[in-house]
């Protein structure tokens, strides 16, 4: 098999990389005594892939102790990953950096691999808090998350900030308009015209308030729990940067609203919570942000919220093992309230 990336694991290969490129970052260690690899994600085929790689590198301090790092690879062949290196390089000197409100360290851009290499962070994600049922610690967190998406949202947007351009309309977010509606609309012709319909509705919204409003705000783009990371009782990241884009701050909350809901339904938590959680993480945000909560951002966040469902049944309509029984709920829930 003739794919650049098996390289990556090569502990012989890797750790002459790491003293090149890694350990000149990190002037308190003097050596990497051993690197052990973890795949949260692993898709390599004959010469394409789509992977993120830990290492658990482990250093020697000039102490002669030993000190393990996780730092991680995110690669894909066919989508090369220097816009994820160059927004958490951006962000890293945008007060991210040694902040309660942080990112993933960025490391180096490989052209070869086509990935970002970057520190880790390390704790729980918000979703084992609701999966667990930890409500004191879900509240704390989501409070958090509200202040970690104002400080993104408010944060100085350079002229050549927009990091990943097709995601900053609803009608190119990858896989695009098209694209989808042919999918679902040859896999499941019963709901091709309804498809049409509210990709239509989500279009015409967003392009109401573009035509109106020339200001474009940094945004995450998949504000969802999984990507939420309470590293201690104050300090708090998000990861993930492949969708960082410019666009309507009100995606990030509109989607972060719906996946939160959407998993803490899952769960089975009562209806009463997941709005108090919800109206909690709404009134921090706006607490904590240069913006206000009136009717017009709140049809705007209603937009995004059902977009984020319906991609969300899209995943499940059209991925390799297809559930079209999760699918269909989120489907009725959105023509229900948007027709």
């Amino acid at each position: 098999m003739n794919n650049p990336i098996l390289k990556l694991f090569d502990e012989n290969y890797v750790r002459d990389l790491f003293k090149e490129k890694v350990l000149p970052r990190f002037p308190e260690f003097k050596e990497i005594k051993k690197i052990e690899f973890r795949t949260p994600k692993k898709f390599i085929w004959e010469e394409t892939y789509h992977v993120v790689i830990e290492f658990r590198t482990t250093f020697l301090n000039s102490k002669e102790e030993e000190e393990t790092v996780p730092i991680y690879c995110s690669a894909h062949s066919d989508e090369p990953r220097r816009n994820v290196y160059k927004a958490l390089k951006y962000l890293w000197e945008q007060e991210f950096k040694d902040s309660n409100l942080t990112i993933p360290r960025p490391l180096f851009y490989s052209q070869y691999f086509r990935g970002t290499f970057y520190r880790g962070v390390e704790g729980h994600n918000l979703y084992y808090y609701i999966r667990n049922r930890e409500l004191k610690e879900i509240r704390k967190i989501v409070q958090k998350a509200a202040a970690w998406f104002a400080k993104l949202h408010s944060t100085r947007a350079c002229a050549n900030c927009n990091f990943n351009p097709l995601n900053s309309r609803l009608e190119t977010v990858i896989p695009g308009r098209e694209e989808i509606l042919y999918k679902v609309g040859d896999w499941y012709p019963e709901y091709g015209k309804d498809y049409e319909k509210i990709y239509n509705y989500f279009i015409r919204e967003e392009e109401k308030f573009f035509q109106k409003e020339e200001k474009r705000w940094l945004i995450h783009g998949d504000a969802h729990p999984e990507n939420v990371i309470k590293m201690s009782d104050k300090k708090l990241a998000v990861i993930d940067f492949t969708d960082i884009c410019l666009a309507d701050y009100a995606r990030d909350l509109g989607c972060f609203l719906q996946q939160t809901d959407f998993m803490f339904r899952r769960k089975g938590a009562e209806e009463k919570y997941i709005q108090e959680i919800k109206d909690l993480f709404l009134k921090e945000y706006f607490k904590q942000s240069k913006e206000n909560l009136t009717s017009e951002v709140q049809k705007r966040i209603d937009n995004y919220y059902y977009w984020t469902a319906i991609r969300t049944a899209t995943f499940f309509l059209i991925k390799d093992k297809p559930e079209p029984e999760r699918a269909r709920p989120l489907i009725e829930e959105v023509k229900k309230n948007i027709f």
